[in-house]
């Protein structure tokens, strides 16, 4: 039996740590660029703790219903139909804003590998279509296609980390860790809240571990960790590899951070790791994502899964992130920061509501808690409005007036 344990906690550490790690990490180290290293670390620290507080209650709501329930289920179990209508909207919107993430990071990449291969050059109006039509597909024959491409892709994934973990230490400058400016972090928080998105496979770890409390809460602790250490290594490598002015230039243009590591890693083998790991980071998490997406779909508009439905579930799925892309420049960043928003909602305001509703909720000191949670997941949602409106501009506009694009 503690065998049996030991396999299943293994697992679900590992399921964890699949979900967290992904297309996050190209995001970080230019929204936290500006705020440098050690207020990087910060705020990995403080965001990682309340995901993992909120992964808690949504633990403990799960397992207070007897039968399998998914989010949406759970919300309307517990907070009645307004909870589920906000959920199902909620969890909507936060799947396109990620398919639209995948669809901008990847753009650049695809863009610089076809002209590699063939000599060409893709439209500007063309690139965005490359990663929907060269792995969408794979999203028609549902999970065992995905599976399937999706073994290939987290192989290249770790081998492409592996190899920058081992070669970039070398072109880590200690000057560039000493940048201070810890206002300037806040832009970054909508960001960082994104990576800590495990919470989405709860419902299915509590069936996977059989419903043991003690081995589901190991799970999330040690799960949420791993990620967190290989954050910091990833912010300590790039943030100490990479000037703050290119770091700068590419959150103008809404690159990810690879694209910078690229220009200041001297050796091509490394700097196409970069390239690599950029490029299955995005698409591990696409094929992942936009499965989820076109299930969500087909199950909340009753499509039949038939070949003309699934034909339209997948055009349902990627229409509304590829206008977003066409729509805003700054699409990769602008996502991520809708992402952040919604995130905030679902997997922190939400669970939290969620615990309320609980008996070993109820004394004094865990009702303070849930509010004091609640009110940062308001408050990380006003954040993001606020910046999307320009308010937080202030707070490093001098780093980009300085920098020339």
């Amino acid at each position: 039996m503690k065998k049996l344990f030991s396999s299943r906690l293994l697992g679900g550490i590992l399921l964890i740590v699949g979900t967290t790690l992904g297309v996050g990490m190209l995001g970080f180290p230019v929204a936290l660029g500006f705020g440098g290293f050690f207020p990087s670390v910060v705020v990995f620290i403080l965001m990682g703790l309340l995901m993992l507080s909120t992964a808690f209650f949504f633990l403990d709501a799960n397992l207070s219903i007897k039968e399998e329930s998914n989010m949406v289920t759970m919300a309307e179990k517990l907070l009645g139909k307004w909870g589920k209508i906000v959920c199902w909207v909620i969890y909507l919107l936060l799947l396109y804003s990620l398919t639209a993430v995948f669809i901008a990071g990847s753009t650049p990449l695809l863009v610089e590998a076809i002209r590699w291969v063939t000599g060409m050059t893709l439209p500007s109006w063309l690139a965005p279509f490359s990663l929907p039509v060269l792995f969408g597909g794979f999203i028609y024959f549902g999970t065992r296609g995905v599976d399937l491409v999706n073994r290939l892709l987290m192989l290249g994934l770790v081998l492409s980390f592996i190899l920058l973990v081992f070669f970039v230490p070398s072109q880590v400058e200690g000057q560039n860790l000493l940048h201070i400016d810890f206002p300037a972090s806040w832009i970054s928080i909508p960001v960082v809240i994104t990576a800590f998105g495990y919470h989405i496979i709860i419902p299915s770890l509590v069936t996977y571990m059989n419903r043991d409390v003690r081995q589901l809460r190991k799970a999330l602790l040690i799960g949420s960790a791993i990620p967190l250490f290989v954050f910091l290594l990833w912010q300590l490598l790039v943030l100490g590899a990479v000037p703050l002015d290119l770091l700068t230039q590419a959150f103008i243009k809404g690159e990810p951070a690879t694209v910078p590591l690229a220009k200041v890693l001297r050796h091509p083998a490394i700097s196409l790791a970069a390239k690599l790991f950029s490029f299955f980071a995005i698409v591990t998490s696409f094929v992942g994502v936009t499965l989820s997406l076109s299930d969500f779909l087909t199950d909340g508009f009753k499509i039949k899964r038939t070949w003309g439905g699934r034909i339209l579930a997948i055009f349902l799925t990627f229409v509304p992130p590829l206008f977003f892309v066409f729509t805003y420049k700054r699409g990769f960043y602008m996502a991520l920061q809708f992402a952040g928003a919604f995130v905030a909602i679902l997997l922190v305001f939400l669970p939290a509501a969620m615990a309320w509703k609980l008996k070993a909720y109820q004394t004094v000191g865990r009702r303070a808690l849930l509010i004091v949670v609640m009110a940062l997941g308001l408050g990380i949602v006003l954040l993001d409005g606020l910046q999307e409106m320009g308010k937080l501009n202030n707070l490093i506009s001098h780093y980009i007036s300085k920098t020339n694009v």
